[in-house]
């Protein structure tokens, strides 16, 4: 069993800065890919970027590309997602996500492990 715990949402101006952090427990975290995905009110659950378990590949959705940046700490069970350029439309509940495998996905039903999420709003 894995559990994940976000951290690092709030408000913040549009243009400014975040950083999100997903501590997660047990003993197999740099075996697996992790996610982060976030929700909109009235909207749907949206993939935002994923990473393998070495780091060595990432994605990104395309309207958050080249302005969120994901990363990990396999010695710290941690992974991050650093957000820049805030805009309005980036406001919502940011999910952190984990895998059973070590392939990084954009498919929110390939990750068995959640998160309970964290808001972030941006003003504007």
């Amino acid at each position: 069993q894995v559990q994940l715990v976000e951290s690092g949402g709030g408000l913040v101006q549009a243009g400014g800065s975040l950083r999100l952090s997903c501590a997660a427990s047990g003993r197999t975290f740099s075996s697996r890919a992790m996610g982060w995905f976030r929700q909109a009110p009235g909207k749907e659950r949206e993939f935002v970027a994923a990473i393998s378990w070495s780091g060595g590949s990432t994605f990104y959705a395309d309207s958050v590309k080249g302005r969120f940046t994901i990363s990990r700490d396999n010695a710290k069970n941690t992974v991050y997602l650093q957000m820049g350029s805030l805009k309005p439309e980036d406001t919502a509940v940011y999910y952190c996500a984990a895998r059973t495998i070590t392939y990084a996905s954009r498919k929110y039903d390939e990750y068995a492990y959640w998160g309970q999420g964290t808001q972030v709003t941006v003003s504007s």
